[in-house]
């Protein structure tokens, strides 16, 4: 969701990491946006479970790649 949130405000998130037990929004918001990038709004719980494991599990992988680090972003600005 924080991700997300972010991503829908068009704020950059280049610089963002994801706080473990921080609390945004409400359930519902949060809900509400998860349906909305899912892309269905009958959505199963199971297509909801998938997509938030996948999308957790990229988001991981992103913030500890060297490629998605600050550092690289100032050697490559712009692309």
């Amino acid at each position: 969701y924080q991700y997300l949130s972010r991503y829908k405000r068009r704020e950059n998130l280049d610089r963002f990491l994801f706080i473990p037990g921080r609390t945004e929004g409400t359930e519902k918001e949060c809900l509400k946006l998860l349906l909305e990038f899912l892309g269905k709004h009958n959505a199963s719980w199971t297509e909801l479970s998938n997509f938030t494991h996948f999308l957790n599990f990229q988001l991981s992988k992103c913030e500890k790649s060297v490629f998605c680090s600050p550092a690289t972003g100032e050697d490559f600005h712009g692309f």
